[in-house]
């Protein structure tokens, strides 16, 4: 015991220097409360060394040793690598802290801090086990996301090599991936591994927990699983998702999803796509889209048009292209679609067609009951075909095509009841999506001014505009035939 006799008076005296010591009217096993305080002086001392020993490696720097870290780890990636600071730390547990990793000529790769914490006794083993790896705000570029697969797809492909330390799990947070302009993330992943280094299980979720994805190793290949609710996407157009359901397959160089689900704005789609990044980027596939409305939608997918209604289409796109931001311009989308009860806004058809003089009608609405046709986009024009509208007081068909900087172009023919006489007056299409123009055809003007001037107003303009119309129409239609020699 720590009081018994010929221990306390040795404690006391190499403690306290032999200055005071127990007399022989001291009882040994009752210390007066001076000394107890100066035991309580000298535990209290005892714990801050101790407390100051286990955080000494958290004062330990390693920088010493990282020129020659980043010339090894240089030589090994092929790419030039920088380090800010290497430090050990003993608590919580030993661990190795990695700060400020930069990877590439550009900054392809980032990382905030990298942390590796091993297993204590694997230390004595041939083969060590870290049990955690853990990254702290990674941020990848599209090269350095392109030099990750290279990389994964040359490894794939080649026998396995002996490990120097055997990974259990891989956690990464707030991972971003940077796409040309468009960021990706954050999101925070785990990556479990087997006894060979290869993933068993990874797991991905958006920080908002709206997104999150599975994949899992089948053979050559690996299973996805993504599901989201009241997801928003974050490249192109803002679309929310009220639920959205992918199954499919990926390789090192493509992903093929065959089952696509997905509600929203009042619709359903349903399709499967592939993409494809070996060689540049390609993408194709085909949706099944059902009672989707547009008045949502179109501002975000084509913004200038104004149109409602509940969407029927079935499109097929494909498109490639060296880089992400030229997917666009390379798109091929073409389907035919029906809208119903709709409204189209800033033109009006009817009016349009009534007024009958050289001025262009803007302004307005037309109202339908129906309206389709066939759609294809191409190199970013968008041609609309077969357009057919019925309402209760109107039909109409035509076509009208749309370029990249949203000017239009085309024809609508209108028929109209007018003074009793069924009209069908050809419109010209021009302006822009923002502010669209519909006019009567030159040869429907000149001929609803003959038909007054003969027959009289109401009557013969209508007659007059017909004839004109018909007239224009069978010139038009006229092929152009070689000259004779």
């Amino acid at each position: 015991m720590l009081f018994e006799p010929g221990f306390a008076r040795l404690f006391a005296h190499a403690t306290l220097g032999g200055g005071k010591s127990f007399g022989p009217d001291r009882p040994l096993n009752r210390p007066k409360a001076s000394d107890m305080k100066s035991i309580k002086r000298i535990l209290a001392a005892l714990a801050v060394l101790i407390a100051l020993a286990a955080a000494l490696p958290l004062f330990i720097t390693l920088d010493d040793y990282l020129p020659r870290i980043e010339k090894e780890a240089t030589e090994r990636l092929g790419q030039p690598v920088s380090i800010k600071s290497i430090r050990f730390a003993a608590l919580p547990w030993p661990h190795l802290t990695v700060a400020g990793i930069r990877i590439g000529q550009a900054d392809e790769l980032t990382l905030e801090t990298l942390t590796v914490t091993p297993a204590l006794l694997s230390l004595l083993q041939a083969t060590p086990v870290l049990s955690r790896i853990e990254v702290d705000s990674l941020l990848v570029t599209r090269k350095g996301l392109d030099a990750i697969l290279a990389l994964a797809a040359a490894d794939a492909g080649k026998p396995a090599q002996p490990q120097a330390a055997r990974v259990e799990r891989i956690n990464l947070r707030s991972l971003v991936l940077r796409l040309e302009k468009t960021d990706f993330g954050p999101f925070d992943v785990q990556l479990q591994l087997d006894d060979r280094g290869r993933p068993t299980d990874l797991s991905l979720a958006s920080r908002d927990g709206k997104l999150k994805a599975r994949v899992r190793p089948d053979q050559a290949k690996y299973l996805i699983d993504v599901r989201a609710a009241a997801w928003t996407v974050p490249a192109g157009p803002a679309l929310v998702f009220d639920e959205l359901q992918i199954r499919g397959v990926a390789t090192y160089t493509d992903a093929r999803l065959d089952e696509i689900s997905a509600r929203l704005y009042g619709g359903t789609v349903l399709g499967k796509m592939h993409f494809g990044w070996d060689k540049g980027l390609r993408i194709d596939g085909r949706l099944e889209i059902s009672d989707l409305e547009l008045r949502q939608v179109t501002p975000l997918l084509s913004p200038g048009t104004r149109i409602g209604g509940k969407l029927d289409a079935k499109p097929v796109f494909s498109a490639a292209a060296p880089k992400a931001d030229r997917l666009a311009h390379a798109l091929r989308l073409e389907t035919d679609f029906k809208v119903r009860d709709g409204i189209l806004h800033g033109v009006d058809i009817k009016q349009a067609a009534s007024q009958l003089v050289k001025k262009a009608a803007t302004g307005g609405e037309t109202r339908f009951d129906h309206l389709s046709g066939h759609l294809l986009v191409l190199q970013g024009s968008r041609h609309l075909t077969q357009l057919k509208i019925a309402s209760g007081v109107l039909a109409a068909d035509g076509k009208v095509s749309i370029t990249p900087q949203k000017a239009l172009s085309g024809r609508i023919n209108a028929q109209l009841n007018l003074a009793g006489v069924g009209a069908n007056v050809p419109l010209n299409v021009s302006g822009t999506l923002d502010s669209p123009l519909l006019y009567p055809t030159g040869g429907t003007v000149a001929g609803a001014a003959v038909g007054t001037a003969i027959l009289g107003p109401g009557f013969g303009t209508s007659v007059g505009a017909k004839v004109g119309g018909w007239a224009e129409g069978l010139f038009e239609s006229k092929p152009a035939t070689a000259p004779k020699r």
